[in-house]
């Protein structure tokens, strides 16, 4: 890929992370499974005592994470970012395939990597919306 590809779209990235203007973007983790046919982003802000979870625009961020990937060779697509935002910076961390525990739940690991960046604070979640929203739900 091109690092100006990888840029630009990073740079994307994080004017769509900016656009939650209910939380600075300073202390701001994306955290996203990403492949060919299915992109599971969460966002994390990181606050004094606790860590808010952020519901994610899936349709424009689930685009730019799949451009990126797609912007990889065939050969080194990763299948993990992390995209921390720290003051006026950001880094970004690529987990390739063969580095995940295939073994290890995929909510236990999101939980990990989010205490990694923001230690050991509550993670809040927001509430379920109530079951007379419109909804539907099934049983199964």
């Amino acid at each position: 890929m091109a690092i100006d590809e990888t840029d630009r779209l990073l740079d994307e990235i994080s004017q769509l992370l900016a656009k939650d203007t209910d939380y600075p973007l300073d202390g701001t983790l994306l955290y996203a499974r990403v492949r060919s046919t299915m992109v599971a982003p969460s966002i994390f802000k990181d606050r004094a005592d606790e860590i808010v979870y952020r519901p994610p625009d899936l349709d424009s961020l689930c685009g730019a994470l799949l451009d990126l990937l797609d912007a990889e060779e065939p050969d080194n697509r990763w299948a993990e970012i992390e995209y921390l935002a720290r003051g006026e910076t950001f880094e970004v961390t690529y987990t390739f395939a063969d580095e995940i525990d295939p073994d290890e739940d995929t909510f236990d690991r999101r939980d990990r990597i989010v205490k990694r960046h923001f230690g050991d604070k509550p993670i809040i979640y927001p509430p379920f919306p109530p079951e007379d929203d419109g909804v539907p739900s099934y049983d199964l």
